[in-house]
């Protein structure tokens, strides 16, 4: 009987755990995933114009934002509990936007996430994430003891 050999292979890929589902033409696409890190790009369209001059409505900035922080995070369950935010210069249709994330801390359950967000080389949005990794799905989270039911 022939021994069969099994050869483990490290990686340094790093596999998105969270917000599969999310729809990237709104969110932008992962260029690079590391631990603690991620580099998003959103490309803007026509769906997200708010306004007759080609501006981009300032949800889609953070709504990406927010994706490039849970990539960040990486974790299956994370949530996001607050944020402080900044838009710094105004994003036209048809402009690419790229989201740098960072985890800057980590404590305990607890993440804050700081993401820049660049157009043209110039700095259009910043912020810092508070986000939460829990142990289950917000929405199978039970907000009452067994005995409170």
């Amino acid at each position: 009987m022939a021994e069969e050999v099994i050869e483990e292979i490290e990686s340094d890929e790093v596999f998105l755990n969270t917000h599969e589902s999310i729809d990237r033409a709104l969110c932008g696409d992962i260029e690079i995933l590391e631990k603690g890190y991620a580099l998003v790009k959103l490309h803007t369209t026509e769906a997200m114009r708010a306004d007759e001059h080609g501006l981009v409505h300032g949800g889609f900035i953070f709504g990406a934002a927010d994706f490039a922080a849970m990539a960040a995070v990486n974790e299956p369950n994370v949530l996001l509990s607050g944020s402080t935010s900044v838009f710094l210069a105004p994003v036209r249709v048809g402009d690419e936007v790229t989201f740098e994330a960072k985890v800057r801390q980590t404590e305990g359950r607890r993440r804050d996430v700081v993401v820049t967000a660049l157009s043209y080389e110039v700095k259009v949005f910043e912020a810092e994430f508070k986000t939460v990794v829990t142990e289950n799905h917000v929405l199978n989270i039970s907000l009452l003891n067994d005995d409170d039911a």
